[in-house]
């Protein structure tokens, strides 16, 4: 017996490299379990080696596998795995979809052929345990994004204005043709129906100066506010001071620009009327096809900024305004308003744009520049809060093909996904829609 139990022990010496064995040297084993698995490190297979595998013990056939799963490309297909069992086996099979194979310690195999599973038989062969090895690679790459068009047409789109907004966790597409409104409303962005006209705006109502606060929409124009719960019918607000336009909703307060009868000044609406804040831009402020984003800065500041469009006198504007709030005192109470177009004046003169916050970033789309040339299918970043801006990598975050360099498009960012709605260009007012999103931004 000793002399048989010192064959197997030259046939695979391996088995003894962390095991834990109560038998004696004179008593074969009827153990067959598996305590632990891994792979060795190979110097062209990075990441195998840091893999963590949890073995389960089951009443049948036991379970290896990887919690984690590998970074998307780590190759597994020249992996050498290293095994710990309690006791030592009198053999060690590995069985592969095409294959058996008779495990050494030094086997270099390919783990991409699954399911492949462990077979154990303990010393005195009175004993055999099976476990399946489960090893798992993310099969997406993770930095990618992809994008899908969800419908084709919401309207048949004219040389209309459109604006999309989100009310009570709804996407609302409100439109202007000049002559008459309309609006039109989806759940998921993918089905539309038309919801009526709405009634008690404005003539001259400019769609794209609407904003929304979750639960209302608000339009701000001359000395009223007007606002709907369901946006087809709004209620005039006769306000203090005149309103050149909506700006966001940010910071739980609707914002507004306003004339103070010296200036521009910025307000929020409370109470049914304006409140100034007492923060002052100066004419290069924009009153229309501006974007807007909100978000926390690094040091988990409130921030949003405003960013292109035109100013009151028609000029095209390469500014970015940077408005914080802030618990300690400043000059102006809480918030601060800055320019950061002064510092970093290298900003192509933008209106049309739609900028949001997505993975940490700033994304900007679409838009036109000073000379009315549209950006193609590029997108843009920002990632030091819109101090400075480059183009997306094409391979990992470009825009579809079927999709048409515009302006004036709607973005909206909702459980993760990115979704882009209508716009024009010089000769075609779309009213598609596009949802994107990145592969590991809910990993």
């Amino acid at each position: 017996m000793r002399k048989f139990f010192y064959i197997i022990l030259l046939f695979i010496p391996f088995f003894w490299v962390g095991c834990e064995s109560t038998t004696s040297t004179t008593t074969a084993s009827s153990v067959a379990k598996l305590t632990a698995f891994s792979f060795a490190k190979v110097d062209t297979l990075p990441g195998l080696a840091s893999t963590v595998f949890t073995v389960e013990e089951r009443l049948d056939t036991g379970l290896v596998w990887n919690k984690d799963s590998m970074l998307y490309g780590t190759r597994i297909d020249s992996a050498v795995p290293r095994f710990v069992f309690a006791a030592t086996p009198g053999a060690a099979t590995l069985t592969f979809p095409d294959t058996v194979v008779a495990i050494t310690g030094y086997d270099t195999l390919d783990f991409n052929k699954q399911p492949i599973y462990l077979t154990i038989r303990s010393a005195d062969r009175s004993t055999t345990k099976v476990y399946e090895i489960r090893v798992t690679v993310h099969q997406v790459d993770p930095d990618l994004y992809t994008w899908t068009r969800l419908t084709e047409a919401i309207y048949p789109a004219d040389d209309s204005e459109q604006r999309v907004l989100e009310l009570d966790g709804a996407f609302i597409m409100m439109v202007s043709n000049g002559f008459e409104l309309f609006a039109y409303g989806s759940e998921d962005g993918a089905d539309w129906m038309a919801l009526g006209n709405p009634i008690g705006l404005p003539g001259g109502t400019k769609v794209r100066q609407m904003i929304s606060d979750g639960t209302t929409l608000y339009l701000g124009q001359g000395d009223a506010i007007y606002t709907s719960t369901d946006a087809l019918t709004w209620t005039k607000h006769t306000v203090s001071a005149p309103v050149y336009t909506m700006l966001l909703y940010w910071n739980d307060h609707v914002w507004a620009l306003v004339d103070n009868g010296e200036g521009y000044e910025l307000a929020t609406y409370e109470d049914e009327d304006l409140m100034l804040t007492g923060l002052q831009p100066t004419d290069n402020f924009p009153v229309s096809d501006f974007a807007a984003v909100c978000f926390h800065s690094s040091s988990l500041r409130e921030r949003a900024m405003i960013i292109g469009g035109f100013a009151e006198n028609g000029q095209s504007l390469n500014t970015r305004w940077n408005l914080e709030y802030s618990t300690h005192p400043l000059p102006n109470g809480t918030y601060r308003l800055e320019e950061f177009s002064i510092d970093r004046p290298h900003f192509t003169s933008l209106t049309g744009i739609s900028v949001i916050e997505y993975n940490d970033q700033l994304l900007l789309f679409g838009g036109v520049d000073d000379q009315m040339q549209y950006f193609g299918r590029e997108i843009f970043y920002s990632v030091d809060e819109g101090l400075t801006w480059t183009t997306t990598d094409s391979t990992k975050n470009q825009l579809p093909e079927v999709y048409q360099a515009r302006q004036k498009q709607s973005a909206i960012v909702r459980d993760n996904n990115i979704y882009l709605f209508g716009g024009q260009d010089k000769t075609t007012t779309y009213s598609d829609v596009y949802k994107g999103r990145l592969n590991s931004i809910d990993w």
